[in-house]
């Protein structure tokens, strides 16, 4: 008998993309049975019923974390491997699932498996580049990537997960839990099933719709809690170097500029994406050097710094 896989969401008032995403997963071609389970925090919007008209399980949480829900989902899923998406990550194709799944054969030791996210339709180009080459560097030959690096010097490609597009073993799970912390959980469970003697898989061709069209502060906040996060689990401080940032600064631009060029937009639309390209690189720099700083910084300030609101 082949074991069951689950499909696990938290959600908070998922909107309309929660549909999307509920859909997509009824859509998959896969050769065993797949148990749908929400990890629902006090939403208002319909998100439960609409989730259990989908066939999902509903666990009610009064109180969300990162890796507190995630932790409560493995322990309620039926499954053997466990996948976990954000309730607006929309599976790309009908064979994501099974593609995801696939990642755990090229190893008897692989704990985790990840697949990579595709920008929104109409998404600003620094965000599409940003997803495409960072992706894309993970995997150059486009085949799934394995690693098993026990003692990784900082955050990148060796340590990196998501949980908006990951698979958990529940047998390394049931070892190295995910840390109850108030960001970067997926970072931690990398580097802690890493350190545990585990692999971990990048697949490539298991890709997700998700990006977002964020305003200059929201992305800033943002941005904030991921390096303040990275900085927990890594001890990792981005270094401060203004004519290194301003040079780097230059060269994303450019590479935007490029991709503009190279497409069939009007000038009106480039002379817009450049300037967001602008903002987006700069937002993204001061976010990461503040976020590292998290530690040194007053309570009130990362309070306002972070969008979640956490000190």
């Amino acid at each position: 008998m082949v074991d069951p896989v689950t499909v696990a969401i938290p959600v908070r008032n998922g909107g309309a993309l929660l549909r999307s995403v509920l859909e997509s997963v009824r859509e998959q071609r896969i050769d065993r049975d797949v148990e749908l389970l929400v990890a629902d925090t006090r939403s208002t919007d319909g998100s439960v019923q609409l989730a259990r008209r989908f066939g999902a399980t509903v666990l009610p949480i009064e109180r969300f974390s990162h890796g507190g829900t995630r932790n409560a989902l493995m322990e309620r899923a039926a499954g053997a491997h466990v996948v976990f998406l954000t309730q607006d990550a929309v599976p790309a194709t009908d064979i994501w699932l099974a593609t995801l799944l696939d990642g755990f054969a090229l190893a008897d030791d692989v704990a985790l498996v990840y697949g990579r996210f595709l920008a929104q339709p109409g998404a600003p180009i620094a965000v599409k580049r940003e997803l495409d080459d960072w992706f894309g560097s993970l995997a150059p030959d486009g085949r799934p990537r394995l690693d098993r690096d026990r003692t990784p010097d900082g955050p990148g490609a060796a340590t990196f997960f998501t949980s908006a597009n990951g698979a958990v073993s529940r047998r390394a799970w049931e070892r190295v839990p995910f840390r109850d912390v108030a960001y970067a959980e997926d970072q931690a469970l990398a580097l802690d099933v890493l350190r545990a003697g585990y692999a971990k898989v990048f697949a490539p061709d298991a890709a997700v719709v998700h990006s977002h069209d964020y305003t200059a502060l929201t992305q800033f906040r943002r941005v904030f809690d991921e390096w303040r996060g990275l900085q927990q689990v890594h001890g990792w401080v981005q270094p401060l170097n203004p004519a290194r940032t301003l040079l780097t600064l230059q060269s994303q631009v450019r590479a935007d500029l490029r991709s503009l060029r190279g497409s069939t937009a009007p000038s009106g639309v480039i002379g817009r994406e450049l300037a967001r390209s602008v903002r987006h690189w700069t937002v993204r720099a001061a976010g990461a050097a503040a976020g590292s700083r998290a530690n040194r910084l007053p309570a009130g300030v990362c309070r306002w710094c972070s969008l979640e609101r956490r000190v």
